[in-house]
């Protein structure tokens, strides 16, 4: 996320236009102990947010959008393992009318209950079963509030929509368990009148046209926390082709010329995803690309998985913009492929992104990274912590600047051989996961080693300056 203002949990996901269920493994539970799972996953950061009792491992995703009446049709189907007996329990979905509700094959009851929906089987699910469920719903989707950022959710336009959000939008447009610790694969198809663009994530499949609309379909292979999901709507200039072997798909709105900044910017993603990749590892995931909107409800750029969408804000100066570009690149691993568990550790996230602007800038002749350091150490106020920063402060500059400065005390600390063994191990080894704080200093110790937990007490969350590290 750019702003103009930790444990595994594996997962799979997916919606049909068929309603056909998969089968489980729900049966009668012999110890009788059948309970009903969390509506909340209790993260103090996003109250409400996620469910519990069980571990999704795929969506599949069918819907119809009419950006005429701004009507959506869907249909859901979710995979998902019980992580312990289940009586019933919850998705989060906001808004929409939900008109069937299946598990394993079997109709089920259901009931809303705010922005939850209630599903009780009809049979108990089994510890360990996996199960599937299948929700059709419809309606007009609703926005969904982002805190600080402001607008999210499921935006409508003169031309379509957008879907989008952090630390949450999913539920604005289809049944989830919406929390990043809950990865998982994705399919997404969409239809949409003839001549618009139905944007999402990952590797796009083949289009296929009849009575005049076209659904476009995307799967997202490797897990994915559901606020990195995204659909993007309209007339839009689709650039498709093919980077190191893997299709990259960016896309501008069709009134923005060629030559546009916007345009130029995202000519560059390829270019400057190997570069990075040169520094973190190998480029995580099976296809690349961006998408520009213009709607100024989105004052932000989000790291939307294999596909960042990037806000209007970025471009107003009438020049390129390749810093908000590396920064939502550098997201797709730190913070996509690595997501945290809680949002308290955002600054894994964005401090590594903010870093890797400075990174770039570096390498096209502008300012270095180490005077950048300075800069940032003299203009920062030390009372804003980037570990754990509270509700409020989640977007704010002691995430983003304090985060990247402690990058760079590291860096100093242990050195260029170390520091970047370390940000590769951590790229490898929780490729795909949900780490924390405690994990990476963990495994930076472990690459480094010696201690460093000091280093990150100071650098993190101390109230007062601390001192710059030798050179290591």
């Amino acid at each position: 996320m750019r702003s103009t203002s930790a444990r595994v949990r594996p997962g799979l996901a997916a919606v049909v236009v068929a309603a056909t269920l998969l089968g489980g493994c729900s049966s009668a539970n012999p110890g009788g102990d059948f309970r009903a799972g969390a509506a909340d996953l209790g993260d103090p950061y996003v109250p409400g947010a996620g469910n519990g009792g069980y571990d999704v491992e795929h969506y599949r995703l069918a819907v119809d959008y009419d950006p005429a009446s701004d009507r959506l049709r869907g249909q859901a189907t979710v995979t998902a393992v019980a992580t312990q007996p289940l009586s019933r329990f919850n998705l989060d979905l906001q808004g929409l009318e939900v008109t069937a509700v299946g598990v394993d094959g079997d109709r089920a009851q259901h009931r809303r209950d705010g922005d939850e929906l209630v599903v009780t089987p009809a049979r108990g699910l089994t510890q360990g079963s996996r199960f599937t469920v299948t929700v059709e719903y419809a309606g007009s989707p609703g926005t969904r509030p982002n805190g600080p950022l402001g607008g999210g959710g499921f935006l409508h336009t003169e031309d379509g929509a957008i879907a989008l959000g952090q630390p949450y939008s999913a539920a604005a447009w289809f049944p989830v368990n919406d929390h990043p610790s809950d990865k998982a694969t994705y399919d997404i198809e969409v239809t949409v009148p003839d001549g618009l663009a139905a944007l999402s994530n990952g590797v796009p499949g083949e289009q296929r046209s009849a009575g005049g609309r076209t659904t476009w379909r995307w799967a997202q292979r490797a897990p994915m926390a559901s606020y990195l999901t995204t659909l993007v709507i309209g007339a839009y200039r689709v650039e498709t082709g093919t980077h190191a072997g893997k299709p990259i798909v960016t896309a501008v709105p069709e009134q923005l010329p060629e030559t546009s900044p916007e345009a130029v910017s995202l000519a560059r993603t390829g270019e400057i995803a190997d570069f990075l990749a040169d520094r973190f590892g190998p480029y995580p995931f099976d296809s690349y690309g961006g998408v520009v909107v213009t709607d100024p409800r989105v004052g932000y750029a989000l790291e939307t998985q294999s596909r960042p969408v990037y806000g209007p804000a970025f471009f107003r100066s009438g020049q390129p913009n390749f810093g908000v570009v590396v920064h939502e690149l550098a997201h797709q691993w730190f913070g996509d492929s690595v997501a945290v568990t809680q949002w308290r550790d955002i600054w894994l996230n964005e401090g590594f992104a903010t870093y890797a602007e400075w990174l770039w800038e570096e390498h096209q002749g502008g300012r270095s990274v180490q005077r950048t350091f300075e800069d940032r150490y003299a203009a920062t106020d030390w009372s804003l912590p980037a570990l754990d920063p509270g509700p409020e402060q989640m977007f704010g500059t002691g995430v983003y600047q304090r985060g990247a400065l402690t990058v760079h005390a590291l860096r100093r600390t242990v050195g260029d051989d170390a520091f970047f063994a370390i940000l590769q191990a951590w790229t490898a080894e929780w490729r795909d996961r949900n780490g924390t704080t405690d994990d990476f200093i963990e495994l930076a110790e472990r690459v480094a080693g010696e201690q460093l937990d000091g280093l990150f007490d100071a650098w993190l969350s101390g109230a007062t300056r601390p001192a710059v590290p030798e050179p290591g």
